[in-house]
């Protein structure tokens, strides 16, 4: 019951309060009363061309975390998995990222992606002997992007990496010993014994990923405030700047809407998708 209470209130309420709100012309501080609108906020989205360039940014940035930070995550709960001397050092090392708070690491990395004179720039013009950079990777709208996805892959690779490490440490080790007995390769064990038992970690890494990945807020406001020409400018930021700066409640309502009718058919989806996988394997 306490959870439920706290779902209901933190979660249930305020997603039905911000339906309702969709539907008026709702806005934070303002004389003028609150009035029904119908679907002009609604409306009002689908011509907006900053709304669908949050949304296509938001996907970029989906599209290529979920599978690389998935990939390398299980890459490394793979390798520090094995029955090395200073295995929980690395597992350690891997893991600090995730529990350093996101504005932190995004400090860091402003300093040292800093133009021209960062620590980044100099380590390019050490490498190419002067020949490449300085670039300006936060503020040019061809490299601002990609730099978040890195930063961001960087920062969460080791959430990814524990889920898969416990789900390792459930596959019965009998398997390994009877597949080594038969003459199986290391790669056809983790073809045929360690991916296929990591089907529950696959569903709920690739689920929590894909959530967190449109839920992109902090790196942008940090780092870019959704700049170079709104370049980096994700959903989460868009409906945050039109509830909470413009003052626009009714008009972020309806954002946050669709974007949790997005989140949801697609989190919906890969589920759906790796059920019906593991049913037919």
């Amino acid at each position: 019951m306490p959870a439920f209470l706290l779902l209901l209130a933190f979660i249930v309420a305020p997603f039905i309060m911000s339906i309702f709100f969709s539907f008026t012309n709702k806005r934070l501080v303002s004389p003028l009363p609150t009035r029904f609108i119908g679907i002009d906020n609604y409306v009002r989205l689908m011509g907006d061309t900053r709304f669908w360039q949050a949304l296509r940014n938001t996907a970029v940035f989906t599209a290529l975390v979920v599978p690389v930070q998935s990939g390398l995550g299980l890459l490394l709960a793979v390798l520090v998995n094995k029955r090395i001397p200073v295995r929980n050092f690395f597992r350690g090392v891997y893991f600090m990222p995730v529990v350093i708070p996101m504005v932190v690491v995004c400090v860091i990395w402003y300093f040292t992606l800093n133009y021209p004179e960062g620590l980044l720039n100099t380590f390019v013009k050490i490498l190419t002997l002067g020949r490449a950079g300085p670039y300006d990777w936060l503020r040019n709208p061809s490299l601002a992007l990609p730099t978040i996805i890195l930063i961001s892959i960087w920062q969460g690779v080791g959430f990814q990496m524990v889920v898969y490490l416990a789900g390792l440490q459930g596959i019965p080790e009998e398997l390994y010993e009877a597949s080594k007995i038969d003459g199986a390769s290391a790669w056809q064990q983790f073809v045929h014994i360690t991916f296929p038992g990591l089907r529950n970690a696959h569903i709920f890494v690739l689920v929590t990923t894909t959530i967190l990945a449109f839920k992109l807020f902090t790196q942008v406001e940090v780092l870019t405030q959704g700049g170079p020409l709104g370049a980096t400018n994700t959903i989460v930021r868009y409906i945050y700047v039109s509830g909470y700066r413009e003052l626009r409640i009714g008009y972020a309502s309806a954002a946050s809407v669709i974007f949790v009718a997005v989140v949801l058919i697609i989190s919906l989806a890969q589920r759906l998708a790796l059920r019906e996988e593991r049913e037919i394997t």
